[in-house]
């Protein structure tokens, strides 16, 4: 069976309070997770969106706001309250060691699972080095070798290439997940998700391999 493809990044609110939900889904369909970690700003610029500093304050009080809490209570996922720790900052570490982890075989859900929680749960800058190899020494792997992998040509390459992907296949944000080329954006649409692992949804499909069979008839 194919994998879900998981289009983030280890930085996203709502890919940290859905993640555990998310795996749980995947793991009881026995289906892998391709991680696909993705840079938010590159994205929106690529699908013409907003950028977020553009958006009304009233978008930004809801959406960032309100549903954070709803959902992090509907999640049991605890938030810190408040926008965490380098949340600003240019993501390609954090992005780049979720690549380098996947591509060596290793512990990735776990892996981006304890990153996103250590950022929205428990304030730490993600993009410190030194804030992510413990996280690393706790599911066993080095640290160090993993970092300088991160930083690495061909994970900058993967990562560009994700990137592309998903501006070519009209992914809207993080978290977007593909099951069988049908693509669900956002967190709240775990639940069809599910559903989507046990029976296909019936109709077009979008953001897969179908969606450009479709566009081209």
């Amino acid at each position: 069976m194919a994998g879900i493809e998981y289009f983030y990044s280890a930085h996203s609110v709502f890919a940290y309070i859905g993640a555990a939900r998310f795996h749980r889904i995947a793991a009881a369909a026995g289906r892998t997770v391709r991680h696909r970690p993705i840079d938010l700003n590159r994205l929106l610029r690529g699908i013409g969106g907003a950028p977020f500093a553009g958006r009304s304050p009233g978008h930004m009080r809801y959406f960032f706001g309100r549903e954070i809490a709803r959902w992090a209570q509907e999640r049991d996922a605890p938030v810190c309250g408040h926008v965490p720790a380098g949340h600003d900052a240019d993501m390609a570490l954090p992005n780049g060691l979720l690549i380098a982890v996947q591509a060596e075989g290793g512990p990735v859900d776990a892996l981006s699972q304890s990153i996103l929680q250590a950022h929205w749960r428990d304030d730490t800058d993600i993009t410190d080095p030194d804030a992510l190899a413990p996280l690393l020494a706790a599911l066993g792997l080095a640290p160090a070798p993993l970092l300088q992998a991160a930083r690495s040509a061909a994970v900058r390459a993967a990562y560009d290439a994700n990137i592309e992907e998903a501006v070519a296949r009209s992914v809207f944000g993080s978290p977007t997940y593909i099951v069988d080329g049908d693509m669900f954006y956002g967190q709240d649409r775990l639940e069809m998700v599910e559903k989507a692992l046990q029976a296909p949804y019936p109709g077009r499909t979008f953001g897969g391999p179908v969606h450009a069979a479709a566009e081209a008839n």
